[in-house]
């Protein structure tokens, strides 16, 4: 299927793409690898007025040890290229994370801001277009309703992002960038909890890179799919013990945004990571998540999926510090 009609940018430097995204008349999507917004496009999700370029600009391929032993990864960064890279394999929840994503087609082209950046996933919406019309328009479409939960007052599509998990365990900041200056903020706030407005980067500004603190202790991830491959996933699990002790445990992909674990990171904290204190954390899961009923999965299957990945990815955390 053809694209709808659109304007392309293609700036050769930051400074100037930021420039152009400023001065924008119109709807802009922002375009790296393209695997998503294509995509989306054909299936007229995405109708922009403008597509700008990110894919080639230097600024954001860089991938660097910075001083203080941080590692500073340009959101142009192919993931095929960080699967590989020798800096990132003394953090193997994130090369496993960037491993986890789709295929290795679409990881020669995609990105690692394409993949932080990926837009919430519905039932209801990642259709069709004729199957959206014949359902009716939601909040995501140009209507404030909800077909998932019909008492919502926000969109509750699913973050989709299988690399966020991983990066917001490892205490990750996001590097944000305008015409206007730069700004910080940790990946654990970059995303919000409406589907619509998923992320906190504002129309002119541009995801540049992220830095990785020095991470210590013992990291695991895990991705459940219905098919191995090329698939969206169902559920996915960072965690991660540190070496003061310290824990954190993000779970994707069945939440607006990556949900960071609370209770059961502090009870493992408290605890240890004897059989009780798994039990104990699995049991905790439950409570805090609370109702999980949106996408292509019923809401007790996707509870008790929650439980099994923080069951599996504690355990496996236990090994690796035995």
């Amino acid at each position: 299927m053809l694209l709808p009609a659109h304007d392309f940018l293609k700036p050769p430097t930051l400074d100037e793409t930021l420039a152009a995204l400023k001065a924008a008349n119109g709807e802009v999507k922002l375009i790296g690898g393209g695997t998503d917004v294509v995509f989306n496009m054909r299936g007229r999700l995405f109708r922009p007025d403008i597509l700008l370029s990110v894919k080639d600009l230097p600024e954001l391929q860089i991938v660097e040890e910075l001083p203080d032993g941080s590692l500073r990864i340009g959101s142009g960064s192919r993931l095929t290229d960080l699967e590989v890279h020798p800096s990132l394999q003394r953090v193997p929840c994130l090369v496993a994370a960037v491993r986890a994503v789709a295929s290795r087609h679409v990881r020669n082209m995609a990105t690692l801001g394409g993949n932080l950046c990926l837009d919430t996933r519905c039932w209801y919406v990642n259709q069709s277009a004729d199957w959206r019309a014949a359902k009716g328009p939601c909040m995501k479409t140009g209507r404030d309703y909800c077909h998932a939960i019909r008492s919502s007052t926000v969109c509750v599509a699913l973050n989709a992002s299988d690399i966020a998990p991983a990066l917001i365990s490892l205490d990750a900041i996001a590097e944000l960038a305008s015409a206007d200056g730069t700004r910080d903020i940790a990946l654990a706030d970059f995303y919000t909890d409406n589907g619509v407005t998923h992320t906190v980067r504002r129309p002119d500004e541009i995801l540049v890179a992220v830095r990785v603190p020095p991470a210590d202790g013992a990291m695991v991830y895990l991705k459940e799919t219905a098919r191995k491959g090329n698939d969206f996933s169902y559920g996915t699990i960072a965690a991660r013990l540190k070496a003061d002790g310290d824990v954190r445990i993000v779970i994707g992909a069945l939440t607006t945004r990556p949900a960071v674990l609370q209770e059961p990171a502090r009870i493992i904290r408290e605890l240890g990571l004897d059989d009780e204190s798994i039990d104990a954390a699995v049991d905790a899961t439950r409570t805090e998540l609370g109702a999980l009923t949106n996408l292509y999965t019923p809401a007790a299957y996707k509870s008790t999926l929650a439980r099994g990945l923080v069951r599996r990815a504690l355990t496996r955390l236990r090994k690796a510090t035995a």
